[in-house]
């Protein structure tokens, strides 16, 4: 039972970790990377589809994406896309391929993002230690049941605050990494 507590504890814990590295591939740094087109919603026949599934996104420099749509026709309606979607890019067509280049990060945008990160990692943070929460009111209710003595609640909650350590440390980590790649000139 303990264990079931605690497996689910971990699963949500990682999914607040999965959520985190999501939200930081939507910031962009200097660098192009595809990721960062990630959400871009484009209208493919009356529907809302990402990108990634009516064009293929590549790299072609340090600064410069390519977008190579899989249908001719769609290459105004990627374009607008990209433009609606409030990224701060400017894509322009070049026959059949959109480039998308990186505009150069100012130091004010720069500690801009660097707030956002840190905002997302402690939306993180908070994601986990609700987990924490939520198992250690699992184990109180068993041991309000019965169902374990009190030895076993305190080393379950002490295993779950393990768990909650590491979890924070790995998105304190991953933080540190994206602000020094933001930081990057």
């Amino acid at each position: 039972m303990i264990n079931e507590i605690k497996s689910d504890a971990e699963k949500r814990m990682k999914k607040s970790l999965e959520a985190l590295s999501t939200a930081f591939n939507r910031i962009r740094t200097g660098r192009a990377n595809p990721s960062i087109l990630d959400g871009v919603m484009v209208n493919y026949y009356g529907q809302d589809t990402p990108l990634k599934q009516v064009a293929g996104v590549n790299v072609e420099d340090n600064r410069t994406l390519v977008v190579a749509p899989w249908e001719k026709n769609m290459t105004p309606v990627i374009e607008k896309a990209i433009m609606m979607a409030d990224l701060g890019l400017n894509p322009s067509t070049n026959g059949d391929v959109i480039r998308v280049p990186m505009p150069m990060l100012t130091e004010e945008t720069r500690k801009d993002m660097v707030k956002q990160a840190r905002a997302d990692a402690e939306h993180g943070r908070v994601s986990v230690r609700n987990a924490r929460r939520d198992a250690n009111n699992d184990l109180k209710e068993l041991l309000k049941e019965k169902e374990i003595n009190e030895d076993e609640e305190r080393r379950g909650e002490d295993e779950i605050q393990k768990l909650t350590d590491r979890y924070i440390a790995e998105i304190d980590k991953v933080l540190k990494s994206k602000e020094e790649d933001l930081m990057e000139v």
